[in-house]
């Protein structure tokens, strides 16, 4: 297959897999995408670094996604609680995210000066990431959709960072922040639980 049209189907993909997280109203589901977005993740890392370095991106968002499911099968109720009070509904959502989606290929299209050594799909991906997940940050409070916009923020660095620098021990840094905030997300959704029921 043709390493432009694989970039470009990356690209694809880690776009519609965070704007689904983002407007998403079932945990499930959320969690499902966040686990095919680090395929996404996975072949635009692939695209600069060799294939174990990017399979370990692929490998630790796994891990995350797991340990948070694991945590919302746990206590599924703090997910209902959460979402009977959110403040926008899927219009607004969906109007945002398009919104930052213009903002973003504008942003792409004026960054060559920036980033003269990152090829399109790549700042596309990455910035798309980063923007859906700081987006995500600044609308919600609930510790599932959080430490997700934070995994999606951090999967949209590690994509620039891959086409920049290509050392191992960062790579293995990066896994394990990736599985720390999947921990603390993992602490904020069972903690509140642990003190109602000593």
């Amino acid at each position: 297959m043709n390493p432009d049209s694989l970039a470009l189907g990356a690209v694809i993909l880690v776009a519609l897999t965070s704007v689904y997280i983002f407007i998403s109203k079932d945990w499930r589901f959320s969690v499902g995408a966040l686990a095919i977005q680090y395929i996404g993740v996975f072949i635009l890392a692939s695209i600069s670094w060799p294939m174990e370095l990017a399979a370990v991106k692929m490998v630790a968002g796994w891990m995350a996604a797991a340990i948070l499911g694991i945590a919302m099968a746990y206590v599924p109720e703090a997910w209902s609680e959460q979402e009977r009070f959110l403040r926008f509904g899927t219009a607004f959502r969906v109007l945002a995210a398009g919104s930052l989606s213009l903002a973003i290929t504008s942003l792409v299209l004026h960054s060559v000066e920036w980033f003269p050594n990152l090829s399109i799909p790549i700042r596309w991906g990455s910035f798309f990431l980063i923007g859906i997940g700081l987006l995500q940050l600044s609308l919600t409070s609930h510790p599932l959709r959080v430490v997700v916009g934070l995994l999606t923020t951090l999967s949209g660095f590690e994509v620039i960072y891959a086409a920049v620098e290509s050392s191992t021990l960062v790579t293995g840094l990066l896994a394990v922040v990736t599985l720390g905030l999947a921990l603390v997300g993992t602490y904020l959704i069972i903690g509140p639980t642990m003190e109602a029921n000593p």
